[in-house]
Protein backbone atom coordinates (compact mmCIF):
# COMPACT_ATOMS: atom_id res chain seq x y z
CA UNK A 1 0.00 0.00 0.00
CA UNK A 2 1.41 3.60 -0.54
CA UNK A 3 0.40 6.40 1.95
CA UNK A 4 -0.42 9.87 1.12
CA UNK A 5 0.64 11.56 3.92
CA UNK A 6 -0.30 15.74 5.02
CA UNK A 7 3.09 17.66 4.94
CA UNK A 8 1.19 20.00 7.78
CA UNK A 9 3.60 20.22 10.97
CA UNK A 10 2.68 16.90 12.54
CA UNK A 11 2.49 14.61 9.45
CA UNK A 12 0.01 11.67 9.00
CA UNK A 13 -1.47 9.76 6.67
CA UNK A 14 -4.78 10.95 4.72
CA UNK A 15 -5.20 7.88 2.75
CA UNK A 16 -3.27 4.43 1.37
CA UNK A 17 -3.81 3.27 -1.54
CA UNK A 18 -2.73 -0.58 -3.51
CA UNK A 19 -0.10 -0.66 -5.95
CA UNK A 20 -1.67 -2.32 -8.52
CA UNK A 21 -5.13 -1.61 -9.84
CA UNK A 22 -8.44 -2.56 -8.52
CA UNK A 23 -10.41 -5.84 -9.68
CA UNK A 24 -13.93 -6.89 -8.91
CA UNK A 25 -14.25 -8.57 -5.87
CA UNK A 26 -11.35 -6.18 -3.96
CA UNK A 27 -14.00 -3.78 -2.76
CA UNK A 28 -15.32 -6.82 -0.78
CA UNK A 29 -12.25 -8.37 -0.04
CA UNK A 30 -10.15 -5.78 1.26
CA UNK A 31 -12.18 -2.62 2.09
CA UNK A 32 -15.17 -3.80 3.85
CA UNK A 33 -13.35 -5.73 6.80
CA UNK A 34 -10.78 -2.70 7.29
CA UNK A 35 -14.07 -0.52 8.42
CA UNK A 36 -13.83 -2.18 11.44
CA UNK A 37 -10.81 -0.79 11.92
CA UNK A 38 -12.27 3.11 10.65
CA UNK A 39 -10.54 2.63 7.57
CA UNK A 40 -13.46 3.15 5.26
CA UNK A 41 -12.88 2.11 1.51
CA UNK A 42 -12.71 4.54 -2.00
CA UNK A 43 -11.10 3.65 -4.76
CA UNK A 44 -8.83 5.94 -6.40
CA UNK A 45 -8.17 7.02 -10.23
CA UNK A 46 -4.69 7.48 -10.48
CA UNK A 47 -4.55 7.51 -13.79
CA UNK A 48 -6.04 10.90 -14.88
CA UNK A 49 -3.52 13.35 -16.37
CA UNK A 50 -3.23 15.19 -12.92
CA UNK A 51 -1.63 12.22 -11.87
CA UNK A 52 -2.82 10.34 -8.36
CA UNK A 53 -3.35 11.62 -4.94
CA UNK A 54 0.09 12.18 -4.66
CA UNK A 55 0.22 15.13 -7.16
CA UNK A 56 -3.27 16.29 -6.60
CA UNK A 57 -3.64 19.36 -4.00
CA UNK A 58 -4.89 18.10 -0.92
CA UNK A 59 -5.81 20.52 1.41
CA UNK A 60 -7.07 18.77 4.44
CA UNK A 61 -5.93 21.75 7.02
CA UNK A 62 -8.36 23.73 5.30
CA UNK A 63 -11.82 21.61 6.01
CA UNK A 64 -13.80 22.04 8.41
CA UNK A 65 -16.14 19.77 9.85
CA UNK A 66 -19.41 17.94 7.59
CA UNK A 67 -21.77 18.25 10.48
CA UNK A 68 -21.16 22.36 11.91
CA UNK A 69 -23.19 22.30 8.41
CA UNK A 70 -27.14 21.57 6.92
CA UNK A 71 -27.08 20.23 3.79
CA UNK A 72 -30.70 22.51 2.87
CA UNK A 73 -28.60 25.81 4.00
CA UNK A 74 -25.68 24.80 1.95
CA UNK A 75 -27.91 23.70 -1.54
CA UNK A 76 -30.24 27.07 -1.25
CA UNK A 77 -27.25 29.40 -1.04
CA UNK A 78 -25.84 27.13 -4.49
CA UNK A 79 -28.88 27.57 -5.70
CA UNK A 80 -29.63 31.20 -5.29
CA UNK A 81 -26.44 32.02 -6.57
CA UNK A 82 -27.09 29.86 -9.68
CA UNK A 83 -30.56 29.45 -10.25
CA UNK A 84 -31.37 32.75 -11.95
CA UNK A 85 -34.44 34.25 -12.94
CA UNK A 86 -38.02 32.66 -14.46
CA UNK A 87 -38.63 33.96 -17.84
CA UNK A 88 -40.99 36.52 -16.50
CA UNK A 89 -38.01 37.72 -14.50
CA UNK A 90 -39.39 36.00 -10.91
CA UNK A 91 -36.65 34.55 -9.18
CA UNK A 92 -36.39 30.91 -9.23
CA UNK A 93 -37.17 30.15 -5.47
CA UNK A 94 -35.21 27.16 -3.85
CA UNK A 95 -37.87 24.08 -4.23
CA UNK A 96 -36.41 22.56 -0.82
CA UNK A 97 -35.22 19.00 -0.16
CA UNK A 98 -36.51 16.52 -2.11
CA UNK A 99 -38.33 13.51 -0.04
CA UNK A 100 -36.29 10.16 1.17
CA UNK A 101 -37.25 6.96 -0.87
CA UNK A 102 -37.32 3.70 0.28
CA UNK A 103 -34.13 1.13 0.10
CA UNK A 104 -34.27 -1.09 -3.07
CA UNK A 105 -31.17 -3.26 -2.01
CA UNK A 106 -28.65 -2.67 0.69
CA UNK A 107 -26.18 0.02 0.49
CA UNK A 108 -23.16 -1.46 1.16
CA UNK A 109 -23.94 -4.77 -1.18
CA UNK A 110 -24.88 -1.38 -3.34
CA UNK A 111 -21.31 0.31 -3.11
CA UNK A 112 -19.59 -3.23 -3.57
CA UNK A 113 -21.36 -3.63 -6.75
CA UNK A 114 -20.82 0.01 -7.70
CA UNK A 115 -16.73 -0.49 -6.63
CA UNK A 116 -16.93 -3.85 -9.06
CA UNK A 117 -19.05 -2.56 -12.60
CA UNK A 118 -16.15 0.56 -12.03
CA UNK A 119 -13.07 -1.85 -11.64
CA UNK A 120 -14.08 -3.50 -14.66
CA UNK A 121 -13.44 -0.63 -16.64
CA UNK A 122 -17.32 0.48 -16.74
CA UNK A 123 -16.70 4.08 -16.54
CA UNK A 124 -14.82 7.18 -17.29
CA UNK A 125 -12.00 6.60 -14.54
CA UNK A 126 -8.56 5.26 -16.13
CA UNK A 127 -6.84 3.59 -13.14
CA UNK A 128 -8.24 2.85 -9.97
CA UNK A 129 -6.78 1.86 -6.87
CA UNK A 130 -8.35 0.26 -3.69
CA UNK A 131 -7.77 2.80 -1.15
CA UNK A 132 -8.63 3.48 2.66
CA UNK A 133 -9.74 6.29 4.24
CA UNK A 134 -9.90 7.17 8.13
CA UNK A 135 -13.95 9.03 8.24
CA UNK A 136 -16.38 7.86 10.60
CA UNK A 137 -18.88 7.81 7.38
CA UNK A 138 -18.83 7.26 3.82
CA UNK A 139 -20.04 11.00 3.15
CA UNK A 140 -17.00 12.45 5.06
CA UNK A 141 -14.42 10.88 2.64
CA UNK A 142 -13.52 13.53 0.44
CA UNK A 143 -13.36 16.22 3.56
CA UNK A 144 -11.27 13.26 5.57
CA UNK A 145 -8.21 13.77 2.99
CA UNK A 146 -8.39 17.40 2.16
CA UNK A 147 -9.87 16.88 -1.29
CA UNK A 148 -10.16 19.21 -3.94
CA UNK A 149 -11.72 18.31 -6.93
CA UNK A 150 -14.74 21.02 -6.69
CA UNK A 151 -12.72 23.96 -5.87
CA UNK A 152 -14.08 26.24 -8.77
CA UNK A 153 -17.46 25.47 -7.20
CA UNK A 154 -16.91 25.36 -3.25
CA UNK A 155 -13.39 25.65 -1.49
CA UNK A 156 -14.65 23.85 1.66
CA UNK A 157 -15.49 20.55 0.81
CA UNK A 158 -16.83 19.57 3.99
CA UNK A 159 -20.10 22.01 2.69
CA UNK A 160 -20.32 19.14 0.21
CA UNK A 161 -19.87 16.53 2.39
CA UNK A 162 -23.10 17.74 4.50
CA UNK A 163 -25.27 17.10 1.44
CA UNK A 164 -24.19 13.95 1.17
CA UNK A 165 -24.31 12.80 4.49
CA UNK A 166 -28.57 14.13 4.06
CA UNK A 167 -28.21 11.85 0.69
CA UNK A 168 -26.77 8.73 2.98
CA UNK A 169 -29.67 9.02 5.34
CA UNK A 170 -32.26 9.71 2.55
CA UNK A 171 -30.94 7.90 -0.46
CA UNK A 172 -28.67 5.15 0.67
CA UNK A 173 -25.62 6.64 -0.83
CA UNK A 174 -21.96 5.62 -0.79
CA UNK A 175 -18.93 7.39 -2.10
CA UNK A 176 -17.60 4.89 -4.18
CA UNK A 177 -14.79 6.53 -6.43
CA UNK A 178 -13.17 9.69 -6.55
CA UNK A 179 -10.63 11.39 -9.59
CA UNK A 180 -8.98 14.55 -9.69
CA UNK A 181 -12.37 16.61 -9.96
CA UNK A 182 -14.97 13.41 -10.43
CA UNK A 183 -16.79 11.60 -8.08
CA UNK A 184 -19.23 8.43 -8.27
CA UNK A 185 -22.13 7.60 -5.47
CA UNK A 186 -23.64 4.50 -5.35
CA UNK A 187 -27.42 4.97 -4.65
CA UNK A 188 -29.71 2.17 -2.39
CA UNK A 189 -32.81 4.32 -2.79
CA UNK A 190 -33.24 5.94 -6.00
CA UNK A 191 -36.27 7.91 -7.23
CA UNK A 192 -38.70 5.83 -8.83
CA UNK A 193 -40.60 8.33 -10.66
CA UNK A 194 -40.05 11.82 -12.28
CA UNK A 195 -41.61 14.01 -10.10
CA UNK A 196 -39.54 12.71 -6.85
CA UNK A 197 -36.38 12.84 -9.66
CA UNK A 198 -37.17 16.32 -10.70
CA UNK A 199 -37.51 17.29 -6.94
CA UNK A 200 -33.83 15.60 -6.69
CA UNK A 201 -32.24 17.14 -9.91
CA UNK A 202 -32.65 20.67 -8.25
CA UNK A 203 -30.52 19.29 -5.47
CA UNK A 204 -28.25 17.85 -8.34
CA UNK A 205 -27.27 20.99 -9.69
CA UNK A 206 -26.77 23.15 -6.43
CA UNK A 207 -24.50 20.81 -5.80
CA UNK A 208 -22.58 20.43 -9.11
CA UNK A 209 -23.78 22.52 -11.45
CA UNK A 210 -21.55 21.02 -14.33
CA UNK A 211 -23.50 17.94 -14.43
CA UNK A 212 -26.75 19.67 -15.92
CA UNK A 213 -25.33 22.84 -17.94
CA UNK A 214 -22.68 20.79 -19.00
CA UNK A 215 -24.29 18.01 -21.15
CA UNK A 216 -27.40 17.16 -22.90
CA UNK A 217 -29.93 20.20 -22.98
CA UNK A 218 -28.60 21.28 -20.14
CA UNK A 219 -32.50 21.52 -18.92
CA UNK A 220 -33.45 20.42 -15.38
CA UNK A 221 -36.54 18.01 -16.85
CA UNK A 222 -34.02 16.25 -18.96
CA UNK A 223 -31.54 15.56 -16.35
CA UNK A 224 -33.97 14.56 -14.15
CA UNK A 225 -34.88 11.58 -16.14
CA UNK A 226 -31.57 10.08 -16.00
CA UNK A 227 -32.22 9.88 -12.35
CA UNK A 228 -35.26 7.59 -12.37
CA UNK A 229 -34.18 4.27 -11.11
CA UNK A 230 -30.66 4.83 -11.14
CA UNK A 231 -28.48 3.65 -8.95
CA UNK A 232 -25.19 5.20 -9.58
CA UNK A 233 -24.61 8.65 -9.77
CA UNK A 234 -21.63 10.91 -11.72
CA UNK A 235 -20.43 14.34 -10.48
CA UNK A 236 -17.39 16.48 -12.54
CA UNK A 237 -16.59 19.52 -11.29
CA UNK A 238 -14.86 21.61 -14.76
Amino acid sequence: MIDVTDDGPWPEPLLWHAETSASPGSWAALGVPAGRAGLLPVLIDVGDSQGGPEQWELLPGDVSYPGDHDAEDVLAEFWEDLAGEDEDGSERPWPGLAPAAPLTHDPGTGAARLADSLSEGHSGFRDLRLALVPARRSADIPAAFGWTGPLNHENDVARLCAVLRSWEDRFGIRVVALGFDVLAVSVAAPPATLAEAEALAAEHYAFCPDNVTQSGSGKLTDYARQLVGEQAWHFWWD
